[in-house]
């Protein structure tokens, strides 16, 4: 079984829930891309819009002036590029600046015109599950799933799989994310996670995986103090490692990650004790 791959998190914004505004710079971005890189980053995924719930978006021409300069730099010293985005302007000028992936948190649903420039372009896609835009995706219209998360979940790619292909994009260019974080309570991500570990459907998909679940809030909700005060972003790694242990034994194709060198410490380990 093949190590999943890992993807360190570069975020060129002001506002991200992890680290906002510590790398917005475009020399602090590249140097933190380097720093990863050397930490076992297998992939670095560059992302200029913050995604957090609440988040404003930012203009185009703000993100493409975050992301760019950093990808030509990152692509050029060698790295394997990803660019974490849901617009086609950007997604194609990434992609001519050397971004061998474009990761879209809403699968298409944002700019449908994303499908067509990743397609025509060649490079890998990956497709999350999403349901709205960070101002409204945790009301409860959109944390609703009344067939449960696993089976809506999975059912909504498919249709997102589908819209793909008709796009023109082949099977070997997509890699599926279940989306957690984004429009799911904290029981939701934890059921979907279960339904990951133990269950079979998401392998009837018959496409790789991305699992992103560094630092989220559910992850902050399980290690609460005491009052009920969520454990502090920079202070959930020791939970988020379990998840990356049991995915890496699923056999995962990737997991996004902020601190690589503890994930790739967790994955050494875990092949070490496979049979």
């Amino acid at each position: 079984m093949a190590a999943p791959l890992l993807m360190g998190v570069v975020n060129v914004t002001p506002d991200s829930f992890s680290d906002g505004g510590r790398f917005l710079a475009t020399d602090a971005a590249i140097a933190h891309g380097f720093e990863l890189q050397a930490d076992g980053a297998d992939i670095l995924d560059i992302g200029g819009e913050s995604t957090r719930p609440g988040a404003t978006r930012p203009v185009v021409t703000e993100e493409l002036a975050r992301v760019i300069p950093v990808i030509e730099a990152l692509a050029a010293d060698g790295a394997t590029v990803s660019v974490d985005t849901m617009r086609a302007e950007v997604a194609a000028a990434a992609i001519g600046a050397g971004a061998a992936i474009v990761n879209d948190v809403s699968g298409g649903l944002a700019d449908p015109r994303i499908l067509e420039v990743v397609a025509d372009s060649g490079a890998r896609y990956v497709c999350m599950h999403w349901r709205a835009h960070s101002t409204a995706m945790q009301q409860q219209a959109f944390t609703t799933y009344a067939d449960g998360v696993v089976t809506t979940v999975i059912a909504e790619l498919r249709e997102r799989i589908d819209a793909a292909l008709a796009a023109g994009l082949s099977t070997e260019q997509l890699v599926l994310d279940p989306g957690l974080g984004f429009s799911k309570t904290a029981d939701q991500n934890w059921e979907l996670l279960r339904g990951l570990l133990h269950g079979a459907d998401f392998d009837a998909l018959g496409l790789p995986l991305l699992i992103g679940a560094s630092r989220k809030g559910f992850l902050g909700r399980l290690l609460a103090d005491e009052a009920g005060a969520p454990r502090p972003v920079d202070d959930r790694e020791s939970g988020h490692l379990a998840i990356v242990t049991l995915l890496a034994q699923r056999g995962v194709w990737g997991l996004r990650v902020h601190d690589v060198r503890a994930a790739r410490d967790a994955v050494r380990a875990t092949e070490r004790m496979q049979p």
